[in-house]
């Protein structure tokens, strides 16, 4: 495991997950929302800059990359080496952003928005950041990959590491 791409939906322990592997692995851990966004969350990065720090992150020999974006995933996909899919619920997914509260300087309409979007992870149709394009993702990918679908898959996961 020494390129590690984590997918899942907002709230679902990405974040929380790459800093635990991170740690573990003694590698860098890289989160796609500072890359994608803009400071205080501004704005979207123009697409060609995203994508030029996306790959010079992915030019490393050993990482951990978390986000739902599916069209950086698709950029890296060649350089995964262990793919692992946050499958958790999406009501467990709402109440861990409500305990953390909004990140990065967000507004409360963010936080709002954010909590929708998270509400239709299963429902979106045709969309690179849904339920169906990384179960897509999962499927697909040859190498190593891991499914979790709990807090406890999770834990016994990084004990196992």
């Amino acid at each position: 495991m020494d390129r590690i791409f984590i997918v899942g939906n907002d709230g679902s322990g990405k974040s929380w997950l790459a800093g635990q592997l991170a740690h573990k692995l003694q590698i860098p851990a890289v989160h796609l929302d500072d890359l994608h966004w803009l400071p205080n969350f501004a704005g979207e990065r123009p697409r060609d800059e995203r994508n030029r720090l996306v790959t010079q992150a992915a030019g490393n020999s050993s990482w951990v990359m978390e986000g739902i974006y599916s069209s950086i995933l698709r950029q890296v996909m060649t350089r995964v080496t262990t793919l692992i899919w946050l499958d958790v619920s999406d009501d467990e997914c709402i109440s861990n952003l409500l305990q953390r509260g909004q990140t990065g300087g967000g507004t409360v309409e963010q936080f709002e928005e954010l909590l929708e979007y998270t509400r239709g992870y299963r429902l979106r149709k045709n969309h690179m950041n849904s339920f169906d394009a990384h179960q897509r993702f999962f499927e697909e990918h040859p190498l190593q990959k891991v499914r979790l679908s709990s807090r406890s898959d999770v834990a016994t996961f990084l004990a196992a590491i």
